[in-house]
């Protein structure tokens, strides 16, 4: 966010404010972290900012220009805690460092600024949720078409797709989460983009095709970007190129990590809207959380990058049937004999190969990084053996592209110490025996004092001077000092350094030698060491490319390993997949659900088929519509994750969307009340549903009066059945559209149980053919706690009500015959007439609801059609004028 001003860099400031506000002024957007010494300073509003996020001291370093300098700081060694914070709070942090010698800088020692921390584009592992893809994303329009890119610049994954609405960019933008999202400032968006709690507005210029894609063939030296699939996809291209650049002005360095571009394409997978994603509560629960998702039933990886693997696939489910059969296979395969179990046990001490190896790209890994990756890599012949006993075509090809890397563990072990400290800063990272000249340098540094004891006795003997000694002092540095009187006996090669009252002071050139050598031992391992280091990242950086390879082998192997294994513990089946419509689930069951209940799950039946479309589903509330219409959305979603899936069997046709309007929500943020939000998700369904979708609909209509409500809910079910013919699961209170199926065949009623004891309720879960009779409202309300004297004038009002509605039904059927007791020749209708009455409303199923959608005609066309006029008096027909008015 946008900083107040600062004073310019001018004369009225000291040399090194001038240096700082010229820093600042190039990065007004981020929080400056100017290093002086041990600590990182903040200034002026960077510094008033930091003390209110961080909880810091606010103070002031004097004056300049006159004015008190509000300062705050944090410790160099703690930067990290304070970096967390900042990163979550959405906060950018620009991190400046001394590169200049203090020892011989005039003036200020040089600064400049090695790296901006974005939430989007931070790699420390500190820093980063272990269980979730941080990404960085960037859109741009061309034309009709939305480019969207999306990068993780810890791993190095890079992906692009286009879509041709603005809807459709939300949804994809709501499917993959990002951290910071790169707009250019001309660009119109809708309120729920706009909202986006990591929107940059960048510079128009920034989104330039001749640019981009000039950048990305650079980057992946390539002529053109055929072979990624993506040449055509312009508008892509524009936001990856400014994705990119974005990425190298904040590394300040290379990425070479980032070696191709992914292209998504829409037509293999299933799309599954922002909606449908909050209501089947794939990795977020409606409250926000993480708990009693589909995740966290089904996640048991035992690596981080497997955790992230498997969110991905849940919230990208594939139309490929090919690759998901391929998946299929490979579970299959760990689960005969339990092959799953020591595989597992193999996986669990690799570690985060990914981001390490990201770190490792980007030259910001730190000594157990390095350590890490050489004991994930000692794990791979253990694994490379248990896959051998495995039969899947998948698990094959895994093992291919995992490898073995004994040259790479053979030269991590010989490097590393086997308990390397966390940063490099202080040495004591590279093994002894490593290098003969570190080696060295640290006996000399370690062993002076022995040496010095060593060359005194020896001197002492070779000389016979008892009175000789080994000394030294900061101002003349080592000495063999020999008393006054037994100078004399200094042999020839002894150099007169310093005399004093009562002794000579000599060097010799095997002591200035060692001088020279203790004196900088210290400070010469370290440059060696950090020299070394250097070189092992150089080395390792060699073989990344195959690296990255091998942990994304690993990351899917987890996942496979994860899912045969809830697979076997969940009691879940294989499903059968089909080109054919339609899903045919036996015994399903929600696999969330069924994990926080005490008692048994109800398993239910799901037959949708080319001549069964839809279901008309009542029932009371509380019998279990919602979990009925949910676990077959998730039973068919992880079916395309290649999944086993929780039922008894199931045989589920490709489908290319699934739709949910399940559950009540209002948007005041955006303007729109609890009935917008549903008519929007609805007309969301009703215009992209196709015949290949999910559609899962829960009381559509309710925000509303009940006529307005029942005619949407009508039309609305009408028009999916007969015009998109989607697989439609219709849940409702509007008794009226259990007449459905008369008029559609592809449309079939059921109903969820339940039976009465008393004024109690007793919810039996189960799934009937057939409509409901009763909504048990009432009873339903006593469970929830209402006062018993407000059920008790709700009971007399409903028998009132429904009473009411049987009057005004007889009324109606009186009205239909002639008045006169004169033999009429008016005959009366031959069918019971539709009970009309208003003073239903509210009854949820009750037969006693009005019937706006009868199959028969309205009476009182039935009473015309029955007249004859030619035999009514003209008193007759009067009457019968009225009685038919009466009727309309």
């Amino acid at each position: 966010m946008p900083q107040t001003a600062t004073p310019s860099a001018n004369a009225q400031h000291t040399p090194m404010m001038q240096q700082y506000l010229r820093i600042k002024a190039q990065h007004p957007q981020e929080l400056v972290f100017y290093r002086m010494g041990d600590f990182y300073e903040l200034f002026y509003d960077d510094a008033k900012r930091a003390a209110e996020l961080l909880d810091v001291t606010l103070t002031a370093r004097g004056k300049s220009g006159g004015e008190p300098i509000p300062m705050a700081g944090i410790p160099y060694h703690a930067a990290e805690g304070y970096l967390a914070r900042l990163i979550r709070a959405g906060v950018s942090v620009a991190i400046c460092e001394q590169i200049g010698d203090p020892a011989t800088s005039k003036g200020p020692v040089e600064r400049k600024v090695v790296r901006i921390v974005t939430p989007g584009t931070v790699t420390d592992e500190a820093l980063l949720n272990e269980r979730r893809d941080n990404l960085l994303a960037a859109t741009a329009r061309l034309a009709d078409h939305f480019g969207l890119a999306l990068l993780d610049l810890a791993t190095g994954r890079f992906v692009v797709q286009e879509v041709a609405t603005i809807e459709a960019l939300a949804e994809q933008i709501q499917r993959h989460a990002p951290t910071e999202l790169l707009v250019a400032e001309d660009l119109e968006l809708p309120a729920e983009i706009n909202r986006h709690p990591g929107l940059r507005r960048r510079a128009p210029w920034e989104f330039d095709f001749e640019s981009a894609n000039s950048l990305l063939n650079r980057q992946f030296g390539t002529l053109n970007l055929e072979a990624f699939g993506c040449s055509h996809m312009h508008s892509a291209i524009i936001a990856a190129g400014c994705l990119l650049q974005y990425a190298r002005d904040t590394q300040r360095t290379e990425l070479p990590h980032i070696r191709s571009l992914q292209a998504e394409s829409g037509e293999e997978t299933v799309a599954l809207d922002g909606a449908s994603r909050r209501n089947l509560e794939i990795d977020t629960n409606l409250g926000g959380g993480d708990d009693n998702t589909l995740l966290s039933v089904l996640d048991s990886c035992k690596t981080a990058m497997g955790s992230r693997l498997l969110r991905r696939w849940l919230n990208n489910p594939l139309r490929k049937l090919s690759t998901l059969q391929k998946r299929q296979d490979a579970i299959s395969a760990l689960i005969e004999g339990y092959q799953f179990e020591p595989l597992r046990e193999s996986l669990k001490p690799v570690g985060d190969m990914e981001r390490i190896l990201g770190r490792l790209a980007l030259r910001s890994a730190r000594p157990r990084d390095l350590a890490r990756l050489g004991q994930s890599l000692a794990q791979f012949p253990q694994i490379q053996q248990q896959l051998h006993a495995c039969d899947a075509v998948l698990l094959g090809e895994l093992g291919e592209l995992i490898g073995e890397w004994p040259e790479t563990v053979e030269l991590l072990e010989r490097a590393l110490v086997d308990n390397p400290p966390v940063v490099i800063r202080d040495g004591g990272v590279i093994a002894e025996g490593y290098d003969s000249e570190l080696d060295e340098l640290r006996s000399i540094s370690e062993n002076a004092g022995d040496f010095l004891v060593q060359l005194e006795l020896r001197e002492k003997e070779r000389t016979g001077i008892p009175t000789l000694k080994v000394g030294y002092n900061r101002v003349h540095g080592y000495f063999i000092e020999i008393s006054r009187g037994q100078s004399d006996k200094a042999p020839a090669e002894y150099i007169r350094r310093q005399t004093l009252k009562n002794a000579e002071r000599f060097i010799t050139p095997e002591l200035k030698e060692f001088e020279d050598k203790a004196l900088s031992a210290k400070s010469r391992a370290l440059a060696r060491e950090k020299a070394l280091y250097e070189d092992l990242i150089d080395r390792l950086n060699e073989s990344l490319a195959q690296l990255q390879g091998a942990a994304v082998g690993i990351s899917e192997l987890d996942v496979l390993a994860c899912l045969a294994e809830r697979a076997d513990n969940l009691r879940l089946c294989r499903p059968i997949l089909s080109k054919e419509p339609g899903l045919d689930i036996n015994a399903g069951r929600h696999p969330v659900v069924e994990q926080v209940l005490d008692e048994p799950f109800v398993a239910n039946d799901v037959a949708l088929r080319d001549d069964r479309r839809m279901l008309v589903i009542t029932g009371p509330n509380m019998g279990g519509k919602s979990t009925y219409m949910r676990q077959t959305a998730l039973i068919a979603l992880l079916a395309h994750v290649g999944s086993y899936v929780p039922a008894d069997s199931a045989r589920i046709g490709l489908l290319d969307r699934i739709f949910t309007r399940i559950g009540s929500a209002d948007d005041l943020a955006g303007g729109r009340s609890t009935f917008m939000v549903e008519m929007t998700e609805t007309a969301n369904i009703l215009r992209n549903a196709s015949a290949h979708s999910l559609v899962l609909m829960d009381e559509i209509g309710r925000g509303t009066s009940t006529y307005d409500g029942l005619s949407l809910a009508w039309a609305c079910a009408h028009y999916l059945a007969e015009q998109v013919r989607a697989f439609t699961l219709f849940a409702t209170h509007y008794f009226e559209l259990t007449d459905l199926p008369n008029r559609c065949p592809e449309a079939a009623n059921i109903h969820l149980n339940a039976t009465e004891h008393g004024d109690d309720i007793v919810f039996l879960h189960r799934i009937e053919e057939g409509p409901a009779s009763k909504s048990y409202g009432l009873q339903v309300a006593k469970l929830a706690g209402i006062p018993r004297e407000v059920l008790d004038e709700a009971r007399q009002r409903l028998q009132a009500l429904e009473s009411g509605a049987r009057d005004s039904a007889e009324a109606k059927l009186e009205m239909s015959e002639p008045v006169s007791s004169t033999p009429a020749n008016v005959a009366r209708p031959h069918r019971e007439p539709p009970v009309p009455a208003p003073a239903a409303v509210g009854n949820g199923g009750s037969p006693m609801q009005v019937d706006l959608f009868g199959s028969g005609p309205h009476p009182a066309v039935e009473a015309l059609t029955e007249l004859d006029p030619d035999d009514l008096t003209p008193r007759q027909a009067l009457e019968q004028l009225y009685a038919l008015r009466k009727l309309l």
